[in-house]
């Protein structure tokens, strides 16, 4: 008899429930690691629009002053389908008004903001109350002015969650365009 209990014990492997077991809490953790690898994307998607916008901006107050031009920034709503979007588009002052620029017609392309984020404006510390709906005009002035001095009209644009009003960027720039991006409106630590 005890060679008989020494085989099965000997023989004993996991059964077919161990294995089942095993089998659903690897896929359920390979589930959850996907989920949050992909909620992510929508996250950089911002990041990449928020920082062409401030770059952007860099890049027209450079050109305005080296150009002898005004520059400006407009900020729109668009309804689209019954759905608010917001876009940001850039003008260059010329004799018959603002108008799209001449040159870098890609960088200067018009953006679109995710449907789920709105924008804030704040000009000289005043909240602007609304920004216009869009409708197509060319020549629709800018709220936000880079002249050819290098000065700018001071402000802070922010980003923020559509849903819950949470802050996700803060852009503030000064009267000399300096502009600065805070992340959910703080400074990022810098790495030593």
């Amino acid at each position: 008899m005890n060679k008989a209990a020494a085989a099965s014990a000997r023989q004993r492997g996991f059964s077919l429930l161990e294995l089942l077991v095993t089998l659903f809490v690897v896929v359920l953790i390979t589930s959850v690691v996907t989920l949050n690898v992909g909620s992510g994307s929508g996250d950089i998607r911002l990041e990449a629009k928020v920082r062409n916008l401030a770059d952007v901006a860099g890049y027209a107050l450079d050109e305005a002053q080296m150009l002898g031009l005004d520059y400006g920034l407009l900020l729109q709503r668009h309804d689209v389908d019954g759905e608010v979007l917001y876009t940001y588009s850039w003008r260059e002052r010329r004799p018959e008004g603002w108008r799209l620029p001449t040159s870098g017609k890609d960088v200067f392309a018009e953006q679109q903001m995710p449907p789920e984020i709105e924008l804030l404006l704040e000009l000289e510390d005043v909240p602007v109350a609304e920004l216009p709906v869009g409708g197509g005009e060319v020549e629709a002035p800018p709220q936000v002015v880079l002249y050819a001095s290098g000065e700018t009209t001071p402000g802070v644009i922010e980003v923020r969650r559509r849903d819950n009003s949470e802050l996700l960027w803060r852009m503030e720039w000064d009267l000399l365009g300096r502009f600065e991006l805070l992340r959910r409106g703080e400074a990022e630590e810098e790495a030593l």
